[in-house]
């Protein structure tokens, strides 16, 4: 149970850090990117704020679960561990989901394409985490 609830709730406060400083980045360096959150497709209502911050603790979790059943399975030092996690979440679960977004949801190909930038630093990251922790 360590192997999986330490290192999901180190990985969950480093994402949410990074979620934040990339949501601030955002900003900063790509205002016309960030603009297109002002579309009415987007909540703009704080009832659900929360979820935003609660995102990466859930997101570790399911992560922490898939690496300690998996690990065996990712070769070489830490940071490719962690890179080909990333990899994998990219093509099993980003793509497919950003493909049906795209598809379905009025948002721009810049949006989608930074959003699977995006996870897959995030589940980089978070196999680095675990590669360091639960090796």
């Amino acid at each position: 149970m360590k192997n999986h609830i330490v290192p999901a709730i180190v990985g969950g406060i480093v994402l949410l850090i990074l979620s934040i400083a990339t949501l601030y980045g955002l900003v900063a360096l790509f205002p016309g990117l960030a603009q297109e959150y002002y579309n009415p497709i987007f909540r703009a209502e704080d009832d659900r704020n929360w979820m935003f911050y609660a995102h990466p603790f859930i997101l570790c979790f399911a992560l922490a679960w898939f690496w300690d059943r998996f690990k065996g399975g990712f070769r070489g030092n830490w940071i490719l561990r962690g890179l080909e996690l990333g990899l994998v979440y990219v093509i099993v679960a980003t793509i497919p989901t950003m493909w049906i977004t795209f598809s379905a949801i009025d948002v721009g190909a810049s949006m989608v394409l930074t959003w699977i930038a995006y996870g897959f630093a995030q589940t980089t990251v978070a196999g680095w985490i675990f590669a360091k922790m639960n090796p």
